[in-house]
């Protein structure tokens, strides 16, 4: 990792533009797209990829699934009898873990219902508070499974009340990891699909002969997903365009060396392009770190990937912990990570960031599985205005205006005022028409 010092310094290394690469795109990559889709342009082939799915539903599906996942898709939907068979294929204590996890979630979300879950009511006026009817869950099938993340992603949206719960998820030639079955159907899964891809977006947003269309989609996934997302915004919600994530680490010579590189390398190991990063008072403890990361992330199974991501990870060394937080808050990390004795008073200055975690022996890793909060947090440098995923994400809200109850004269007059201000004579007709009724 590299070392820098001065807040100047930092903050100039530290900056999104810097250390960023949510978008990159290979070489290689573009000359697999010019020959599938004609274009090296991944938007490009993303919009054919819609465009596909929107006019011609299962058909495309059917095609673009052979074509691009090498898979033949006899079944869209999984049964119900394969999940109820991939619990035994789940390790008893895995089990136990993720039943653990997901009580946790469920909880603590539930608590945040109790606390905020209000609707308004002031005289003549309301608010109504609706959960979403159907929400979609975009499950990656990359070289992992990721059975946290649906614990994450579909718990909030159940105790918001969401009226049905679609996963759709790459179909494997030796089927859906079992962990990742059973794991939705602890979460409130209701229907689940072999679907992956932009086209799973896609199917997800219009709908097909057998995926139905959603409100909301929410999930994870690789370049071409959230190319999709995005450009499905409008037709239907999205919960964010989520980048790599990323940690900062505030320190200082009082904190442990070895607990700081081990979050810096657990962060690390979740993608080449993940960021890892800490800030400290103490060049002697940069220096450490430094070490401990080289020597922790020998024999690790995912070194290479670490190693490409840290290769651009930076310590950075600054004279107090006002300019630490200072960083932190233009960073505005996804995870922030405060390994101090007294945290208290550095957490009150903090601005931006997705989840903190404070305490000498704070790590992401909890958080990430079990805490309780959600682990979907905001970004690339958006929780400067964004938030975690949480139950407002799942509802809408409806206000009401009961005429009768309102004092019509009062408003009204005022209300005609600023509707001719407005050259909107329409307006103001309707509202006088109910005022010389009144009188």
């Amino acid at each position: 990792m590299k070392i820098v010092e001065g807040f100047e310094t930092a903050r100039a290394v530290l900056s999104r533009e810097t250390v960023s690469g949510s978008f990159a795109v290979s070489t290689s990559l573009r000359r697999s797209l010019q020959e599938t889709f004609g274009t090296g342009d991944p938007e490009q082939a993303v919009r054919q990829i819609i465009d596909d799915v929107r006019s011609r539903g299962d058909a495309a599906l059917r095609e673009l699934t052979l074509r691009l996942d090498g898979v033949e898709v006899d079944s869209w939907e999984v049964p119900r009898d394969e999940i109820t068979r991939a619990y035994d294929c789940v390790d008893a204590e895995l089990l136990a873990a993720l039943k653990l996890a997901a009580e946790r979630i469920r909880d603590f979300h539930q608590a945040q219902k109790d606390a905020i879950w209000h609707g308004v009511s002031l005289k003549g006026l309301g608010q109504s508070i609706r959960p979403l009817q159907r929400v979609g869950f975009y499950v990656p099938g990359g070289t992992a499974a990721y059975p946290s993340t649906l614990l994450m992603t579909v718990i909030p949206a159940r105790v918001a009340s969401v009226g049905e719960a679609i996963m759709l998820t790459p179909p494997k030639k030796d089927g859906i990891p079992p962990v990742t079955l059973v794991a939705a159907d602890i979460a409130g899964i209701d229907r689940i699909f072999r679907v992956g891809g932009a086209q799973a977006i896609a199917a997800m947003a219009f709908g097909t002969e057998t995926v139905p269309a959603v409100d909301k989609i929410c999930g994870p996934g690789n370049i071409f997903v959230m190319l999709a997302k995005k450009a499905v915004f409008g037709t239907v919600d999205i919960d964010a365009l989520q980048g790599p994530s990323d940690v900062l680490i505030i320190a200082d010579d009082n904190s442990n060396p070895e607990y700081c590189a081990a979050d810096l390398l657990a962060q690390a190991e979740h993608d080449p392009l993940a960021e890892a990063h800490m800030v400290t008072t103490s060049r002697q403890l940069a220096d450490e770190v430094n070490r401990a990361v080289a020597r922790q992330v020998m024999g690790l199974s995912r070194k290479s990937i670490i190693e490409e991501s840290l290769a651009r990870g930076v310590i950075a060394v600054v004279a107090s912990l006002d300019e630490a937080v200072n960083l932190a808050n233009l960073y505005a990390p996804e995870h922030l990570c405060i390994m101090l004795e007294n945290a208290s008073g550095v957490v009150d200055g903090i601005k931006n960031a997705g989840c903190i975690f404070t305490g000498r022996a704070a790590t992401v890793t909890l958080g990430d599985y079990v805490a309780g909060p959600s682990h979907a947090l905001p970004t690339g440098g958006t929780a400067r205005f964004g938030s975690p995923l949480n139950i407002y994400d799942f509802v809408k809200f409806i206000n009401r205006i009961d005429i009768d109850g309102l004092d019509v004269k009062q408003l009204g007059e005022a209300a005609s005022i600023i509707a001719r201000a407005e050259g909107l004579d329409a307006h103001a007709r309707a509202i006088e028409m109910r005022l010389k009724d009144i009188e």
